[in-house]
This record gives structure tokens, sequence and C-alpha cells, in this order.
């Protein structure tokens, strides 16, 4: 029988809604606690999802108080401002971080396991972790797990294939400079380098395509908020059924992994303790360049966070 846990989630905008409802539909929360600063909408789509019970796994959905959910199992963070079309994720860099160290320093004791999606979601993976004190294989940010997905897509729809018979990976930062590892990207076992017709030139375009889709998204609708509802539940289900799934996840990286003190994505193996083990994938030399741009970018921007705060 699988076993439910019981998950807050902290912001009801449009990503947090749809990480409450994916969620749900996954069957692994027995209780759903929503804190909104805004009251009355964390009561309402608590309302709304709990009039939808027949059609998902039994649990019960209400809004609380801030302080109710440090009895969470894990907690989900999707409170901050959204980007416009024609901004970056770093770009949201100096009206989240505050609140990411704010949201940390009060939850310095939980004993769950934190999941950042709010962007820039590795600086703010950083911030809180550092601001909680927390362990860094608890505190996680959902990372290049949509950027990863959103290339198996893309590579799905150019060689005519089911997304999950690819595996493929996006790892450093969840934005522009993040990397893909065509070097290590197989279908069925076979390097898609050696795949009929596969080149340099459909690399650079579908790599594109993913780096941009959220702008193209939010060019059009406003906001991104279904595709990251699914994978932040799915990335729920790896840890509070223990799952140990191997995911590209962001979280503050140790020295061995070429840098110290930086928050990024690398495949991690993840499960009840969190993103406990970190695993190194090999890269050729212009991966490894890609990755180390990405890491100082990232640098940057948690150096420029913390003086600002």
């Amino acid at each position: 029988m699988q076993q439910k846990s019981c998950i807050g989630i902290i912001g009801l905008g449009w990503v947090g809604s749809s990480v409450a409802i994916s969620t749900l539909r996954s069957g692994v929360a027995r209780e759903l606690l929503l804190h909104d600063t805004r009251t009355a909408v964390a009561e309402g789509e608590a309302m709304d999802l709990a009039h939808g019970a027949s059609f998902y796994p039994a649990a019960t959905v209400r809004a609380a108080p801030l302080e109710e959910l440090h009895a969470a199992d894990a907690i989900v963070i999707a409170a901050g401002r959204n980007s416009t079309a024609d901004q970056s994720r770093l770009d949201l860099l100096r009206e989240n971080a505050g609140l990411a160290r704010e949201l940390g320093r009060a939850f310095s004791n939980y004993r769950g396991v934190v999941v950042m999606v709010t962007n820039p979601v590795d600086v703010l993976t950083h911030v809180f972790q550092k601001a909680s004190g927390l362990a860094p294989e608890r505190v996680i940010g959902t990372g290049t797990m949509l950027d990863t997905t959103r290339l198996r897509q893309h590579l799905g729809r150019e060689l005519g294939l089911d997304p999950r018979s690819i595996h493929a990976q996006v790892i450093g930062e969840h934005g522009d400079s993040e990397v893909v590892l065509w070097s290590s990207a197989r279908v069925g076992g076979t390097p898609l380098r050696a795949w009929a017709g596969w080149n340099a030139e459909r690399e650079t375009r579908v790599a594109k395509d993913v780096r941009t889709a959220a702008y193209e998204i939010i060019r059009r609708k406003g906001a991104t908020n279904h595709a990251i509802g699914l994978v932040t539940a799915s990335l729920l289900q790896s840890i509070l059924q223990d799952e140990r799934r191997v995911l590209t996840v962001s979280r503050v990286q140790s020295g061995d992994s070429g840098t110290d003190d930086a928050a990024f994505s690398l495949p991690a193996v993840v499960g009840a303790a969190g993103a406990s083990q970190v695993i190194h994938p090999e890269l050729d030399r212009v991966e490894r360049e890609g990755l180390d741009r990405s890491v100082a970018t990232l640098t940057q921007a948690i150096a420029s966070a913390s003086e600002g705060l």
C-alpha cells in the first residue's frame, strides 16, 4: 500500500495552484496544507480543490497558517513574483531572494524536505539553505528537471518517439546558461549522435528551443505553470515514497562537484533523505566548459543576493 504524507505549499499563484492539483492527482498526499499571504486566496483554492475530491485519491485539503506547515513531511515554496517575457530568471533575484531568506529562517528547525520552485530557483535554493541551516540534501530546487523533460519532449518530436524512451539530461543553471549533455544522450541504448540523420545543427536548434521555452510560453499566456506542477509532484513522490530515482535537481553542491558552495543541477539520487547522492556524469570538453560558465554565472548571482540582503 502506498504511504501518504502531509504536504505544505507556500504560495498559491499560477505555479502553486498547479503544484497542488498535480500533487493531489499523484495520490502522494494524505493532507495538503495551503498557505498564502493572501489568506482568502488560500482558502478559496482549498475549497475549489476539495470539491474535486471524487476525482483524485483520498486526501484532505485546507488552508493553514505558516506555523502549521512545520508539521508537514515536505513543503513546496512557490511564493514570489513570476518573470515577464523580457525578463530572465536571474532578473527576479532582488525581488524574491529576501522572501527565500525570511522563509529559511522561519523553517530553521524543520524536520522534512523542502522543495524550492520559485525562480531564480538555483539562487533561492542556496539562499534558503544557508538561512535555514538545513542539510544541503534536504533543500532541493526543481532545477533542470523541467528543462530535462522539455528536452526529451523536443527530442521525441524530432525522432517520432515517446519521450520516455529517450535518456538525455540538462544540467547547471535552470536558465540561460544551462547545459545539454549531448555526449551521453541515448535512445534505446544507442547514442543519439549515432542516430541516422542526427547532426550538430539539430542539437543547436533543440537546445535553443529548450532554453527559450519559458519565454515563449510567458509571452503567450503570462506564466508557465502546468509542466512545473507535474515536475514538482513527481519530485515529491520520489522523496516521500523513497523511490531513489536519479533526477536532475538543484542543491547546494560540495567542492567535489568542481565548485564550492553554489547551488545548481546535477543528477542525484532522490529519496526520503532528499537529494543525498550526487552523480557526476562524464562530460566532454564543450560540456565541461559550459558547466563551468553556468556555475560562474550562478556564483556571481548568489554573491549579489548575499550583498543585497
